[in-house]
């Protein structure tokens, strides 16, 4: 892979965590975006990731975020949108305030990243460059619990379609539509039951099939405007 950056946001824990682990440990540079210290990042920064504070929730850090970006570097081999909140209806805010962060963290800020680096991306010396939106299989068919969530994954889609026809032909833009990869450590007995009861596989799908589909997209020349579902199959369960 080239050794242009592979720029991923969200990489402090779970699977943007493996995806930056697995970049670098390929020879690739890394770029990744963090909300919060962690432990976990100590072990990036030592594998020669360049790492960024950015809490999407906050437009002026987005601002910062990309001042910091187009100063360091000329290009991009790809730009990963990792970085998700995840508010119930029920979360004890007014429902304005949790649809707004919910639109601000999966919608506003990858788009304004869109916009501000893809000059970066058409100047990739690779064939093509990618931008990936990590998304979620209730984006097409909605939530009770997290209505803002799944509208602002709906709208997350529909940036893949806009975009992939705004920088085709250099720049190809697709989605993943996840739906239980892999569990949290604090996930009781009876939720991974219920949860497992709900695919066809009867378990998680593991932070490897995430990144074979990853690695299936930025390895297409031709696949664009996509969203590639990863449910397991439960889109066929009553």
């Amino acid at each position: 892979m080239s050794r242009e950056p592979i720029f991923i946001t969200g990489v402090g824990k779970r699977l943007g965590l493996q995806l930056a682990l697995n970049y670098l440990g390929r020879g690739c540079h890394v770029i990744g975006t963090y909300r919060s210290e962690r432990p976990s990042l100590a072990e990036l920064r030592n594998k020669g990731a360049e790492l960024y504070q950015c809490d999407f929730s906050i437009p002026t850090q987005i601002q910062r975020l990309i001042t910091s970006i187009t100063a360091r570097h000329q290009s991009l081999r790809a730009l990963i949108h990792n970085a998700s909140d995840w508010l119930a209806d029920d979360h004890g805010i007014p429902g304005a305030e949790i649809i707004q962060r919910m639109m601000q963290v999966h919608v506003i800020a990858p788009y304004e990243l869109n916009m501000a680096l893809a000059p970066l991306l058409e100047a990739s010396e690779s064939r093509h460059a990618d931008i990936v939106h990590v998304g979620d299989y209730v984006s097409s068919r909605g939530s009770k619990r997290h209505t803002a969530y799944a509208a602002s994954k709906a709208a997350q889609d529909n940036l893949t379609y806009s975009f992939s026809a705004k920088l085709a032909p250099k720049v190809k833009v697709n989605s993943v539509a996840p739906a239980l990869v892999i569990f949290n450590e604090n996930d009781d007995e009876d939720y991974r039951k219920n949860a497992l009861a709900k695919t066809l596989m009867k378990r998680e799908g593991g932070s490897s099939e995430f990144q074979h589909a990853i690695d299936y997209l930025l390895g297409s020349g031709y696949v664009t405007g996509r969203v590639l579902p990863m449910d397991g199959g439960r889109h066929l369960m009553n």
